[in-house]
């Protein structure tokens, strides 16, 4: 009877060994299904890579807004290595970036997030008992319904006068004017302290206290990209453009002697005869750029709200000096003798010409001498100054007026 009981006990328990590792080994099927092992719980496997490696934003996460931050961060242990993609207008661009002291944390070295971007961010770290993991993880970011564009004047690579002002005409309004300011950046080699000044919520401007000096090289930079200048409207530029600064000239045009002094370097270099605005249409004061310069142009009256007075198809050495419609232009319909003796024109400053432009005369002469942004001055006219919005008419304000156009404080 003894010998029968003990056997029976020890297949007793054998039998409860068999129970006790199948249970286990059902209980670790039932675990499996939550993505985890559950022997590898159990008995201290690797946890699962998204419980070691944290990433922000989330992965698959849609439409991130600026102003969220990309993180990576190890929640036990360390980070060995992070490598972050960013796919922006079929481009793949590395995203620099550094670790914490400690190892644990990610960041890129600008905090920026690009819009209309897709992210890529592959991660590896190791746990605090050696486990390594390694994670792959995307999110997109918004698409803006709507994109700020900046038209910078002068063009790119030329040459202008010494009057020249930088000028940022934006395609839509601007209602964070600060935070666009701060993403235009205007340089000059040799330096010189330049400053922007708003006209209205589309326009910004940039010039120093005086003249530029010839030979400057002057640098624009567009760091509008993904900036939100108004709710719901970003930039889409990063653009950088330069221009020089050629020989200086400017020209003293005298309303009431009817004459045009130019001076090159300072000297003097010839009196021209004018004419300039009559009574009923006079010529505005004030200092002027150089805006555009054209052969032959067409002039009609109804585009400057004067009705049917005139129409002209071709005005030759047309020299454009505002938006509103001053024009320093050759005149070839008004007798030889109006010029240096009376003012007939509709506003604009005439010198004598002839139809076609193509022979020398005082309109050609100062046309081949003159740049875009070079200044032209109009004195003693019985008009108000222009305004310094109208064209390029920045320096006829002063230099603390100028500085307080500033959206910075």
């Amino acid at each position: 009877m003894r010998h029968v009981t003990g056997r029976a006990r020890r297949m007793g328990a054998a039998l409860a060994a068999v129970l006790t590792w199948a249970g286990l080994a059902a209980g670790a099927a039932g675990c499996a299904a939550d993505g985890a092992g559950g022997f590898d719980r159990l008995f201290g496997g690797p946890p699962r890579a998204e419980d070691v490696v944290k990433v922000s934003p989330e992965d698959g996460h849609k439409g991130v807004r600026p102003g969220e931050k990309l993180r990576v961060r190890a929640a036990d242990g360390h980070l060995e290595s992070v490598k972050v993609v960013k796919s922006q207008d079929a481009r793949d661009t590395p995203v620099p970036g550094h670790l914490s002291r400690d190892g644990r944390t990610w960041r890129p070295d600008d905090d920026r997030i690009a819009l209309a971007a897709t992210y890529t961010v592959d991660a590896v770290a190791v746990d605090g008992r050696g486990h390594r993991s390694a994670r792959r993880t995307t999110f997109t970011t918004l698409v803006p319904a709507e994109r700020l564009i900046g038209y910078v004047t002068p063009e790119n690579r030329s040459v202008v006068g010494t009057g020249m002002i930088v000028s940022v005409a934006f395609s839509r309004d601007v209602t964070d004017r600060a935070a666009v300011e701060r993403a235009v950046r205007v340089t000059a080699r040799p330096a010189v302290e330049i400053r922007p000044h708003w006209f209205g919520r589309s326009r910004l401007d940039f010039r120093p206290r005086r003249f530029w000096t010839p030979g400057t090289r002057v640098t624009v930079e567009l760091r509008l990209k993904d900036v939100e200048a108004a709710p719901g409207l970003y930039g889409q530029q990063d653009r950088t453009l330069s221009f020089t600064i050629g020989r200086s000239q400017s020209s003293l045009v005298d309303v009431t002697a009817h004459t045009m002094q130019v001076r090159r370097g300072g000297e003097l270099l010839a009196t021209v005869p004018v004419t300039a605005g009559a009574a009923r249409h006079s010529t505005y004061n004030g200092k002027m750029v150089v805006m555009d310069m054209q052969e032959v142009t067409r002039m009609n009256s109804r585009t400057v709200g004067l009705g049917g007075e005139y129409d002209i198809p071709d005005v030759p050495h047309a020299i454009r000096l505002t938006d509103s419609g001053t024009f320093l232009h050759g005149n070839y319909w008004s007798p030889a003798d109006t010029f240096g003796r009376a003012n007939v024109s509709h506003g604009c400053v005439g010198l004598k010409d002839v139809k076609g432009g193509g022979s020398p005369t005082p309109a050609s002469w100062f046309f081949d001498r003159s740049l875009v942004g070079d200044v032209v001055e109009i004195v003693h006219s019985d008009d108000r100054t222009v305004s310094a919005d109208n064209g390029l008419g920045g320096w006829n304000m002063g230099w603390e007026d100028w500085k307080k156009g500033s959206a910075v404080k």
